[in-house]
């Protein structure tokens, strides 16, 4: 499997919402959102890739209040440590948001996940 299909596996064990970019309009709440914002190329001396990628990854919960946005947060931070489909760890504390338009709570966390090429 995918290191995307990997997480989005992970992320669905907690919460069965779950897509990538941005939610349809009316998803039920708590859902969460994901995207891959960049990370690190790697390659060896001689111009070859190595058999890992890097990714830099976006974890976004929207719930109806914070402390499930933030519980929900939490919990998804220790299933992707302990996943054994790829090598992740957090790059910052949850950022809180909150939507006006929407009024959803959210919570927003970067990951460095590293998996097979």
């Amino acid at each position: 499997m995918s290191m995307e299909g990997d997480l989005v596996a992970t992320l669905k064990a907690l919460c069965p919402r779950v897509f990538a970019d941005v939610a349809p309009a009316g998803t039920t709440k708590p859902y969460v959102t994901w995207q891959g914002i960049g990370g690190e190329s790697i390659y060896a001396l001689n111009n070859t890739p190595i058999d890992k990628r890097n990714t830099l990854m976006q974890i976004n919960v929207w719930a109806a209040d914070r402390l499930q946005s933030i519980t929900l947060a939490r919990n998804i931070e220790a299933a992707i440590a302990a996943s054994p489909a790829f090598v992740a760890k957090p790059v910052n504390e949850p950022v809180s948001v909150y939507e006006d338009d929407t009024e959803l709570h959210g919570a927003i966390q970067r990951f460095e996940i590293w998996h097979a090429r």
